[in-house]
Formats: structure tokens, C-alpha cells, sequence
């Protein structure tokens, strides 16, 4: 007998380019073929960004509509999860898509350095966010970068801002962020276990560190996120040809711990989320 880990693709993000890669998925018919792939390879759940015509970061709720449209007529059942990171847009626009009401919605609960910027989310921001997602039935999975962002996120829902169980995913490997450590990564799962003991949990890699990220997470008991917006190649020397090749190589890994890539049913159901 395996346990099921539900498998995230992060299929675009905000960053990369098809200068980093060619296979990163800009349009939203790209988009959507790059997820059908990755459906049919182990994942269950899509975290979504959208771009612009030009290719830079959008928070249009229109591309967004027509992106899930779109995933949930080639991938039945999948979750849809959007973001409402602050590389897309500023203030209350970040989410401005939630009244169309995917399965989930990411949330950052504080703010801490990236690479060349403060990534800024204001405890007024974190609320209205939060109290959006709560009015419109869309679960928060919590963006964890620093320990204080587990604190903040059960004590919102102490106050009744996050419907429980939390799910939260620690990333780690951001620049000047919370970097890829051992003894961290084990001592987050365990104060999230503390807090929050019906919480489930996943992690996330950025670049080279993916796949640790995704063999300490089914090591330990989560669930894993793989994708083209956090790392766009295999290895050093190649560049990974699609999402569906890094779902693949995550899935791969699942039996060396006892798992199995989490269909949606399971994926739903380990999430609290109702069936499709």
C-alpha cells in the first residue's frame, strides 16, 4: 500500500521567459496544452499565473477566466489554483480574480526579501486577501517563506479569516529568502504539525533545488511542486522540454517513498476540497 502526494505544476509564473526556455507556456492556449500534459503525467493540482500579449506578468481576470475554462474542459477535475503574488499586479488588483472562484488561491502571509525587491504584503493586504477568498469559497494554500508566515496564517484562521484545515507550501531556494536547509525544512514541518496538526503541507524548490525539495516532501510525508516557473531545466546541461517532464520525474520518485501520485479525487479529498 503507497499514500497518495499530490503533485503541483506551476506552469508559467512571472518570470520566466521563452529566452529561459522555449517550452515555457505564455498564452493561455499554450498554457492550457502545457497543463493537459501535465495532468496526463501524475499532477493534480496547477497553481496558474497569467501574461499579457507582450509576455509580462498580468492580473487580468478575463485571461484568468479563460484559463480556467480552458483547464477545466481538457483536465476534469484538476484543481485550479490562481495567484495572487505581487509580481502581477499592486494592492487589491492582485485579486481581483477570485470572484471567478477556482478551487484555490495562494496567500502569503508577510513579507520578506527576493533577489532585487521586498516582496510586500502588508498585514491590510494579507487580510482583504485572505477575507476575499473566504467570501468567494476559495482555499488559500499559504506561501510560507519565513517562519512567522506559519504563525500569521493559523492566526488568521484563529480569527476566522481562513476556513481549516491550512494548507501550506514552504519555499525554499529563493534568493535572500529562506534557503535550502535540512534541519529548517524538518523543523517547519514539525511547528506546522504543532500549531496545525490537521494541516496538510507542501514544498517547494526553486531551480536546481526542485528535485530536493520534491524527495524531502515525500520523504517526510507532503506533497510536491514541480514546474517550469521555478525551475526550467533537467539538469545543468538541459533544459526540461515541458511542465509534463518535470510531473514526470516527480512522480518517478513517488514509489522510493512509499507514495503514489494522488489522482483528483484523492487530491480533493486530502485537501478538503469538494468533489469535482
Amino acid at each position: 500500500m503507497t499514500t497518495p502526494a499530490i503533485i503541483t505544476v506551476a506552469i508559467t509564473g512571472s518570470l520566466p521567459t521563452k529566452a529561459n526556455n522555449p517550452a515555457v507556456p505564455i498564452s493561455i492556449a499554450e498554457q492550457v496544452e502545457s497543463t493537459q500534459e501535465a495532468f496526463e503525467a501524475g499532477a493534480s493540482l496547477v497553481h496558474c499565473h497569467v501574461r499579457g500579449d507582450d509576455g509580462t506578468p498580468s492580473s487580468d481576470p478575463e485571461r484568468f477566466q479563460r484559463l480556467m475554462e480552458g483547464i477545466r474542459r481538457h483536465c476534469p477535475g484538476m484543481i485550479v489554483q490562481f495567484s495572487t503574488g505581487g509580481r502581477s499586479g499592486a494592492g487589491m488588483a492582485r485579486g481581483g480574480m477570485l470572484q471567478l472562484k477556482p478551487d484555490m488561491a495562494s496567500l502569503a502571509t508577510g513579507s520578506c526579501n527576493f533577489p532585487t525587491r521586498v516582496y510586500d504584503n502588508p498585514p491590510d493586504l494579507v487580510e482583504w486577501l485572505a477575507d476575499e477568498m473566504l467570501r468567494h469559497g476559495v482555499k488559500p494554500e499559504i506561501e510560507a517563506f519565513d517562519l512567522s508566515m506559519i504563525f500569521q496564517a493559523v492566526a488568521l484562521q484563529q480569527r476566522g479569516l481562513i476556513r481549516g484545515p491550512l494548507h501550506v507550501q514552504f519555499v525554499m531556494g529563493v534568493k535572500n529568502a529562506m534557503p535550502v536547509d535540512r534541519e529548517s525544512f524538518e523543523f517547519f514541518a514539525a511547528t506546522l504539525r504543532r500549531l496545525a496538526p490537521d494541516a496538510t503541507w507542501t514544498g517547494a524548490g526553486i531551480g536546481r533545488h526542485q528535485i530536493t525539495l520534491n524527495e524531502w516532501s515525500l520523504e517526510l510525508g507532503g506533497h510536491v511542486r514541480t514546474g517550469l516557473e521555478d525551475n526550467v531545466r533537467l539538469d545543468r546541461e538541459t533544459l526540461a522540454p515541458s511542465n509534463a517532464a518535470l510531473v514526470e520525474r516527480a512522480a518517478s520518485l513517488c514509489a522510493r517513498y512509499g507514495r503514489h501520485p494522488a489522482n483528483v479525487a484523492e487530491a480533493r479529498a486530502l485537501l478538503s476540497l469538494p468533489p469535482a
